[in-house]
């Protein structure tokens, strides 16, 4: 399809679209009081009883003395795989209020100040807490509490900014089943010399996705024995994100580039997505406009916030900090694409926070936006700078200051005009 005519087919879909936060939404407001009366009618006494666990939560302050917890739906366990975040959210449609009562549904039953030095370590609350995290499916477990939930019930509209639940002092954790754990992580359990990196690579290609191994990771279940430690859940999901990215971009070394400039759109979650794939070796950068009164450029009255972050054909060696997280989390979803057709190509991702992302949710939306964005139509152009040029009409910005921005945008057009 040609470009001009895949816009015109973007533009009368969007208006089709659902608006997932067409109105910004603070039902929240009523989940955190709702779940006091939840909490009551399952606790007895200082234990939290009867509790299905999906997921874990290791924080990063005070590192390496940390914060660690065991996450419960309370009074849903019986639908407690819904509460972990994975792609199917995506698939479902969630909207940024479904995310904010999802997470604020789990109860973080956590303790602060312990050493992420693991090793082998599988009894007490960290080894409970390590259980759940490799076990491919929800774990009943009883925690003992110190207290009530830690929750602000007086919360005001001003105060809603992060999804996190409410957090109590755990006692004690005990599990009331066996925990059923896939015969591939037990594999990279039981060899004491295997590196982190190698045994999520491992996984990946056994089919585990990245939300399951980031979640391992986290529970510092990944690496040599002697190593293993702790790691704070944020900091697992890019490490996750950049492992497996970095060995996708291995695989297509050799491959034929693709053979012309291709545009691809997807839409989530108030965010806009063009992927703009030109031929060529590897190459890759995020450009993220940052519309004023979004979540992440609050000012209404700013301008549109620029970040971008690039690589070449050998990858980076250091941290991204403009784009953070989403870098990894789109660069993962193009190189899933590029390895599923055999190809590869210089890659340019356009990403629009609109101010309808009035909540944050996490670079998830941004990792299943960019994977889902290869589904259907895609525009075709004669160039490169073509391709910027069009997708700019419907940017926040125009194409002279993405050019300025984008380190791929100012260096292209000459390649490909060769090419």
């Amino acid at each position: 399809m040609r470009l001009d005519e895949y816009l015109e087919y973007e533009v009368d879909e969007a208006a089709e679209r659902r608006r997932l936060a067409e109105e910004k939404n603070y039902e929240i407001l009523d989940q955190l009081e709702e779940f006091e009366s939840r909490f009551d009618e399952h606790v007895s006494g200082d234990s939290l009883v009867g509790s299905v666990s999906p997921s874990i939560f290791v924080g990063r302050s005070s590192y390496p003395n940390v914060s660690t917890g065991i996450l419960s739906p309370v009074g849903h366990e019986e639908e407690a795989g819904r509460f972990e975040t994975s792609g199917e959210w995506y698939d479902e449609g969630v909207g940024i209020a479904d995310v904010f009562e999802r997470r604020t549904s789990l109860l973080n039953s956590s303790r602060t100040g312990v050493n992420v030095d693991v090793h082998d370590a599988w009894d007490g609350f960290t080894g409970v807490q390590r259980e759940i995290a490799i076990a491919d499916r929800p774990v009943s477990v009883e925690v003992g509490l110190n207290g009530r939930p830690d929750i602000d019930y007086d919360v005001s509209r001003d105060d809603v900014a992060t999804p996190v639940g409410p957090r109590a002092t755990a006692e004690s954790a005990d599990l009331t089943e066996n925990p059923h754990v896939p015969r591939p992580v037990e594999k990279t359990l039981e060899d004491d010399d295997w590196q982190a990196q190698g045994a999520i690579n491992y996984l990946y290609r056994r089919g585990f996705d990245v939300y399951e191994i980031n979640t391992i990771l986290s529970a510092g279940a990944l690496g040599q024995a002697a190593n293993r430690k702790l790691v704070p859940t944020r900091w697992s999901i890019t490490a996750v994100d950049d492992t497996v990215g970095q060995y996708l971009r291995g695989t297509l070394r050799g491959n034929r580039s693709i053979d012309a400039v291709q545009v691809w759109h997807n839409e989530y979650l108030g965010n806009g997505f063009w992927v703009i794939l030109a031929p060529g070796d590897w190459e890759y950068e995020l450009v993220e406009m940052k519309a004023p009164g979004s979540i992440w450029n609050p000012d209404p009255t700013a301008g549109t916030y620029l970040a971008s972050a690039h690589e070449g054909f050998e990858g980076r060696t250091s941290y991204v900090d403009e784009t953070a997280g989403a870098y990894y989390a789109a660069r993962l979803g193009v190189l899933e694409h590029l390895s599923d057709i055999g190809r590869q190509a210089k890659v340019l991702v356009l990403r629009h926070v609109s101010d309808d992302y009035w909540g944050p949710v996490g670079v998830w939306q941004v990792r299943e936006a960019v994977r889902h964005a290869f589904e259907g139509e895609y525009g075709t152009a004669d160039s490169f700078d073509r391709a910027v040029c069009n997708v700019a009409q419907h940017l926040p910005i125009s194409a002279a200051a993405l050019r300025r921005k984008s380190t791929m945008s100012t260096g292209l057009q000459s390649s490909l005009t060769e090419f």
